[in-house]
């Protein structure tokens, strides 16, 4: 009979706290429009970011300087635009109402910029030997056609060690040839035309001279 008690009890209570809840809630929303200027001539700044800090909504100031956001009270706001210093504007939490305006002062960023040094465009004399001195790298076609040179990747292929992948790859290869022929004779090169045409290209070439 009590467990029935307490559950009525709690069912008239839920849309009281909840009615509750929901007015809080209300309470604690806040609409800021306002316009950002400029502190020494009241210059409206447009293109200004306004963002709630610790959050990933905002907005931007449009050209005469006015904005508009929803944001929580106790929220703070960020003021940043390029060429003034950033401000910071925290919503205070005693704020009656919905609706609030203000006006966002920002003070403009002095930037020191080095010093620059203008020079005289120098003669053709001068222009013409910078250019016959000037080391140009290789092109895209250049480094292709030495990477594809046949005696330099001849000469990379004979010298070069091969890698584990090389070396396992070529282990395999003869062993199954030493299957293949299992039981009989493996075949003689010496009696193969294609060896003997193969052989008789690289003597033309000179692959058997003396690399002294």
């Amino acid at each position: 009979m009590n467990k029935r008690i307490y559950i009525l009890f709690a069912i008239f209570l839920l849309p009281l706290f909840a009615k509750s809840q929901i007015t809080q809630f209300q309470d604690s929303v806040i609409q800021i429009s306002g316009i950002t200027m400029t502190a020494d001539s009241l210059r409206a700044i447009p293109a200004v970011s306004i963002i709630v800090k610790g959050q990933s909504r905002g907005t931007i100031s449009n050209p005469a300087g006015v904005f508009s956001i929803v944001a929580f009270k106790g929220d703070t706001l960020t003021f940043s635009a390029v060429g003034f210093h950033k401000k910071s504007y925290t919503i205070p939490k005693s704020l009656t109402g919905n609706n609030f305006s203000m006006i966002q002062l920002m003070v403009e960023d002095t930037m020191h910029l080095p010093v620059t040094i203008i020079r005289p465009f120098p003669t053709r004399r001068q222009v013409e030997a910078i250019m016959t001195s000037m080391d140009i790298p290789d092109d895209a076609y250049e480094i292709a056609r030495k990477n594809t040179n046949i005696a330099k990747i001849r000469a990379l292929a004979r010298y070069t060690p091969i890698d584990g992948r090389e070396g396992v790859n070529s282990y395999m290869q003869k062993q199954a040839q030493s299957l293949y022929y299992a039981g009989q004779a493996p075949p003689q090169n010496i009696f193969n035309p294609l060896a003997w045409a193969q052989f008789i290209d690289a003597w033309k070439r000179g692959d058997f001279k003396r690399q002294d």
